[in-house]
């Protein structure tokens, strides 16, 4: 066969050899460039300062770590599970908390509506920074231990964070926790049996009793049979600060009520704007079968609204992980303070800043495919 310019193929062919030789020309040249000024300024390239001692304090980490013993891996791999924290809960509560000021910016109360729309078109506007410094001058305003405030001398508040009772977990409470987790998914399995069995004969079994069962039965029978502990240590007062308990430090707690409040005002936009996205006759059919306002939000209105709501609200808890990193402004220690710090402290630059983009780059990845696969789960099918 004969290869001719004038055969498209032929032309895109060569063209995308073209190009992808440029792109691998210009990544070589930047890499053995990079190799060559780091041999004249004898830096050492690689990971092998992972297992060096770090000698890094950290205020709050979910694993024991000792400065003068642990690695940098270990302080590496804290900040990570710190920055998962932030992220996780960070997206639960400010999806609670936008859907319920989106729904309430659609309110027939004129006090509730108006609320709720100073909130979203006030708070979109002030930069997440600047909301982050404002929470953490408010809490180290707080009055110290001895005058903090509390609910029931059970919590309290002061300019040293947040002090709550803190549960005892045992081994008991971890297999209570696997037993939730087998219920769960053999209450998943029923429902899928339960909704193959309504198409074949239009009846569908009852769901929850297998749930209750399930769910919230075998876990507390496992636990019973477990010895069934449950102590719970509160904070005490003892001399200038609390003993016991567990503690929310003022920039966590400044951290979260910054995010959380900042991508709300977002993410109810969205759901507003997912809710009006149904038509006034949605409303009007379900009012005629005499449904209340509560009812058609819930039941009908909202669950088609996800449709709408889901491909959006992935980009907000996109750039919720994502603004985490502005932590390292009021003090907090997630992935990017301690990777900072590591690499001041041993000149591994491009090792620390890969390890950064290698953590944000997976976890965005994976809220992606989560959000995606959960989107298509809900789209509408032609049958």
């Amino acid at each position: 066969m004969r290869l001719s310019w004038s055969d498209p193929l032929f032309r895109s062919v060569v063209w995308q050899t073209v190009i992808v030789g440029i792109v691998i020309a210009i990544g070589w040249y930047f890499i053995r460039n990079t190799a060559d000024n780091l041999a004249a300024r004898h830096i050492a390239t690689g990971f092998a300062f992972l297992g060096r001692a770090a000698g890094i304090p950290i205020g709050e980490s979910l694993l024991p770590y000792n400065p003068a013993v642990n690695t940098y891996g270990r302080a590496l791999l804290i900040g990570v599970l710190n920055t998962l924290q932030v992220a996780v809960i960070g997206v639960v509560l400010a999806t609670i908390l936008g859907t319920l000021i989106g729904i309430g910016r659609l309110s027939r109360n004129w006090l509730l509506a108006k609320l709720t729309a100073f909130y979203v078109e006030t708070l979109r506007d002030i930069p997440l920074l600047l909301q982050l410094l404002f929470w953490y001058t408010v809490l180290q305003g707080l009055p110290g231990p001895k005058q903090s405030w509390h609910l029931g001398h059970v919590a309290f508040l002061s300019n040293r964070g947040m002090r709550l009772p803190e549960f005892d977990w045992q081994p008991a409470h971890s297999w209570a926790l696997l037993a939730f987790v087998v219920g769960l998914i053999g209450t998943l399995m029923w429902n899928r049996r339960a909704h193959r069995q309504q198409d074949v004969t239009g009846v569908r079994p009852a769901v929850w009793p297998v749930a209750l069962a399930l769910m919230i039965g075998l876990p507390v029978i496992v636990w019973a049979l477990l010895g069934a502990p449950f102590q719970v240590e509160l904070p005490v007062l003892r001399g200038f600060n609390f003993q016991g308990g567990g503690t929310l430090s003022p920039e966590y707690f400044a951290l979260m009520l910054g995010l959380v409040i900042y991508t709300a005002s977002y993410i109810a936009e969205i759901v507003r704007s997912g809710i009006q996205a149904i038509p006034q006759g949605q409303w009007e059919a379900a009012g005629a079968l005499g449904l209340g306002s509560g009812q058609v939000l819930r039941q009908i209105v909202l669950p088609q609204a996800l449709r709408v709501i889901i491909p959006p609200m992935t980009s907000q808890y996109l750039n919720l992980t994502k603004n985490s990193s502005l932590a390292v402004a009021i003090g907090f220690q997630d992935v990017v303070s301690i990777a900072n710090t590591t690499l001041n402290q041993t000149g591994q630059a491009i090792e620390g800043i890969a390890i950064i983009m290698a953590v944000y780059l997976t976890i965005s990845l994976t809220i992606s495919l989560f959000m995606n696969w959960y989107n298509a789960r809900i789209a509408l099918l032609e049958r």
